[in-house]
């Protein structure tokens, strides 16, 4: 059974191409810890060297330990995407949990989870800071660049944007986003979300998933005792501010989902891409909240 609560009502009107013929670039961003960071830029169909064209830019899932930005969901995602008329572009990152006996859970120590999730936000800043500084090369509109990440790729945008000045000072004060996309994210409690950084948001997170919490809850529900023992917010909990403050968001709970709405939802494309257009493109208010059983 699905429950939807919205403001406004709107269609699902995009008519989509099927071929996924685009072009694709493979860029250096940085080198860290000895290990060349790396980026996919898939340009669209229709790409023309006269116009600038918003971005998405993807951080894939893995625990910190896995995952790569040409997985085939990746791959197919940011095909999907440059069928939308945007430029794609999908993230290596330093996986500093890889090999390590404690992994990423509750045997992992809170500063260690600290530490990594601020690497990863910083790889996912400087890589978004290189496209911008190279955007006539790219032809990014730099005003128009969404965050997007699934699992700890989510985690690690979330905190990004939520932690930017917290973290890193004035780094990145040339670094901006126009929206984001979260596939079962979760941020630490310290973020700060006002009316400057609360963009436009999707979020899709089941709402029993015990890796990362739905609501403000310990990552992996580790107890107190545990050296892992992290407490972070969820999507629940930062769309709550986002309501306080008034801000459009797109909520997507899976009532009985546990972690796997970390996956891609390829079959709501076409919803999150219509909420984006309507409120990046269209500056419309718009609160959605999609429940399904």
């Amino acid at each position: 059974m699905h429950t939807i609560k919205q403001t406004m009502i709107f269609g699902f009107l995009l008519i989509l191409s099927i071929g996924y013929s685009q072009t694709k670039q493979t860029h250096t961003y940085g080198v860290k810890d000895g290990e060349e960071l790396k980026l996919d830029i898939y340009f669209p169909d229709n790409f023309d060297q006269n116009t600038s064209f918003p971005t998405i830019v993807w951080m894939h899932g893995g625990g910190f330990s896995g995952g790569s930005r040409d997985a085939p969901d990746e791959t197919q995602l940011c095909q999907e995407i440059t069928n939308r008329n945007y430029i794609a572009v999908s993230i290596s990152y330093r996986l500093t949990r890889k090999g390590t006996k404690e992994g990423f859970g509750c045997d992992c120590p809170k500063e260690v989870k600290l530490e990594t999730f601020q690497k990863a936000s910083e790889d996912y800043l400087d890589a978004v800071q290189f496209l911008i500084r190279n955007r006539g090369k790219f032809k990014i509109d730099p005003e128009k660049v969404i965050a997007g990440g699934s699992s700890a790729g989510a985690e690690g945008i979330l905190n990004a944007i939520f932690m930017k000045e917290n973290w890193f000072d004035s780094k990145y004060e040339d670094v901006n986003f126009a929206g984001l996309i979260s596939l079962a994210g979760a941020a630490v409690p310290e973020i700060k979300i006002d009316k400057i950084n609360s963009i436009p948001a999707v979020f899709f997170h089941g709402a029993e998933d015990k890796t990362v919490p739905y609501e403000t809850n310990p990552h992996h529900f580790c107890e107190k005792n545990k050296a892992g023992y992290l407490v972070l917010k969820g999507s629940r909990s930062i769309v709550e501010e986002y309501e306080n403050l008034n801000q459009s968001y797109f909520l997507f709970t899976s009532l009985n989902g546990k972690h796997e709405w970390s996956g891609i939802p390829f079959e709501y494309l076409n919803q999150i891409f219509e909420f984006l257009r309507l409120t990046l493109e269209k500056k419309k208010f718009l609160t959605i909240e999609i429940n399904i059983d």
